[in-house]
């Protein structure tokens, strides 16, 4: 079963989410934008409680990880959780 949460909390946990989750979120996608956590369906397409609730597709926890690691690493200081949400919405946007 998935959580949700703001998109911001989902960059804050990202470590704590099983890698093959997928994260779903309301468009416009902002730091505030409610986000579900979970299993993508085996037939594809939204899960259940993503469709309820009006989400659409934002990344896998997989690579949403593999984003933030990169991006810290050319960081001189640890950014906030603000900073990597941003930086998520901003990979989902333009590089995505």
């Amino acid at each position: 079963m998935g959580q949700v949460m703001t998109l911001e909390n989902v960059a804050a946990r990202l470590s704590e989410f099983d890698q093959t989750y997928t994260i779903y979120a309301a468009e416009p996608w902002t730091a505030t934008s409610f986000a579900f956590v979970g299993y993508e369906p085996d037939e594809g397409g939204l899960p259940p409680e993503a469709l309820k609730l009006g989400l659409s597709y934002f990344l896998e926890i997989a690579i949403a990880n593999d984003v933030v690691d990169g991006w810290i690493s050319t960081q001189e200081h640890q950014p906030g959780n603000a900073m990597t949400c941003q930086r998520l919405i901003d990979y989902a946007v333009n590089d995505a």
